[in-house]
């Protein structure tokens, strides 16, 4: 009888979920979302959100925020949105010399 073995994600050569996904065009997506406090509708309060996702459209942030607003209590009021597509910091590039003006 042959044994028949689990291998999880990321395991013995088996690409993880997450590098699939970049492959394919998602990447790491930042939220920051303020949303009054259901108690005291004149305060503010953050939370952060991260998750893999696709620019421009951003379906996975549609999807939490529509969870947000279906059953949480809090209104929100704004999300900030940070994503590789907007900054990419391997666009940065280290020159050869250094220029000094006095």
């Amino acid at each position: 009888m042959a044994k028949i073995e689990t291998v999880r994600d990321g395991e013995a050569g088996v690409p993880s979920t997450d590098f699939l996904k970049r492959l394919s065009g998602w990447s790491l997506i930042t939220a920051e979302i303020l949303y009054r406090m259901p108690d005291h509708p004149g305060l503010l309060q953050s939370f952060i959100w991260q998750e893999y996702d696709v620019a421009p459209h951003y379906p996975a942030l549609r999807r939490f925020l529509d969870f947000w607003r279906e059953s949480l209590d809090g209104p929100l009021h704004s999300v900030r949105v940070a994503h590789d597509r907007l900054v990419r910091p391997a666009e940065i590039r280290l020159l050869g010399s250094e220029l000094r003006l006095h």
